[in-house]
């Protein structure tokens, strides 16, 4: 649809979500500083303007140079939005469960897109996901200013006292770090290449792409129940993250060979689970080990999952003309899922088991 009404090829059309990734990435860090100074709730907005200016600049005229300009100014507000959900939850509520809700929203959102925009196709034409975006956006916008509070103007003045440099420099934050880039930055890679591999090997794009979905929609269900083992169970980190790095290795392993249909399903469903499972440690952690800059902790773990989306994905595409057609390169994510392990034995997360302890 985009790439007829742009006129350039469909491959070309990857861009549009490469340029939001970009702008995403690089607001991650400052974003998280400006929410610890001025409060979650009042950036969030700050966010959504920005996605509706985004789609408002990528709606008005049918060239793919704006269309990518508008993608642009969108991944500021989406980078924005995401710190500043994750600090308002935090602020707010509180616990390790909420934290895995609004992960599992956030997943959600996602599989609502693909549903609703096809829908709308027939009477938006290439205007469609721009103007469902904008739609959205504006409706969360108009309920902001009745929301609850957050804790933010008088507690992040507090709060903001970590510098950008002492966050990156703070080994405590790694193993965070590295759980949620291995699973969620890995899961991501392997559902956008996914569809190529099981196309290759002869299955039809629809049956491709629902398989593929199943590395991101599981998530649904175990943001909120790793959030909810945490809150319960917070000795159990080390083997709830080391567990959920060898299931996303072994469901990368079963996607692979040329097999039968339901193992590979199985594979796929298996990644999608397992990459569920750190998200609320990982964000809960980073806020509790730096309650002094909580949300550019944040900002500091979720830059390094989407540096590698940036970084990986193209070079797993690049494996696609290999004989193996992408098979090394999915042999590398399982390798990489798997030695993640190492950051996560619990001598490495000990400061967070002893700051989770001190928020029960």
């Amino acid at each position: 649809m985009l790439a007829k009404a742009y006129g350039v090829q469909l491959g070309t059309i990857g861009l549009l979500t490469t340029a939001l990734f970009v702008t995403h990435l690089v607001v991650q860090i400052p974003g998280g500083r400006l929410v610890d100074q001025r409060g979650a709730r009042t950036l969030g907005m700050l966010a959504l303007v920005a996605v509706s200016l985004g789609n408002v600049i990528a709606l008005g005229v049918e060239s793919f140079g704006v269309g990518v300009a508008g993608r642009l100014v969108a991944g500021l507000g989406t980078g924005l939005a995401f710190v500043a959900g994750s600090e308002y939850v935090r602020a707010t509520v509180g616990t390790a469960s909420s934290q895995g809700l609004y992960g599992a929203a956030g997943v959600g959102g996602g599989g609502l897109a693909i549903a609703v925009v096809p829908l709308t196709v027939p009477a938006l034409g290439w205007r469609a996901p721009y103007v469902t975006a904008l739609v959205f956006a504006l409706a969360v916008l108009a309920c902001l200013p009745f929301a609850q509070r957050d804790r933010g103007r008088t507690e992040a003045r507090r709060a903001a006292q970590g510098s950008v440099r002492e966050i990156v420099r703070d080994r405590r934050l790694y193993p965070l770090a590295i759980a949620h880039t291995a699973s969620f930055g890995l899961s991501v890679i392997v559902g956008s290449w996914a569809v190529s591999l099981l196309q290759h090997d002869g299955y039809g794009r629809r049956l491709a792409g629902v398989v593929a979905a199943l590395t991101l929609l599981g998530g649904i269900v175990t943001r909120p129940l790793g959030g909810r083992i945490l809150q319960r169970r917070p000795e159990t980190t080390s083997a709830l993250l080391v567990g959920s790095m060898l299931l996303g290795a072994a469901g990368t392993f079963l996607l692979l060979p040329d097999i039968a249909l339901v193992v590979r399903i199985a594979g796929a469903a298996l990644l999608g689970l397992a990459a569920g499972l750190p998200f609320a440690a990982a964000f809960t952690g980073a806020q509790a080990i730096r309650r002094d800059a909580p949300a550019l902790a944040v900002g500091f773990v979720n830059s390094c999952a989407t540096l590698l989306i940036l970084v990986g994905a193209p070079l797993v595409g690049l494996t696609f003309s290999l004989p193996s057609h992408g098979r090394a390169g999915f042999v590398v994510i399982a390798v990489l899922w798997a030695l993640a392990c190492l950051a996560l034995r619990p001598s490495k997360l000990a400061v967070l088991r002893a700051n989770l302890g001190a928020d029960a």
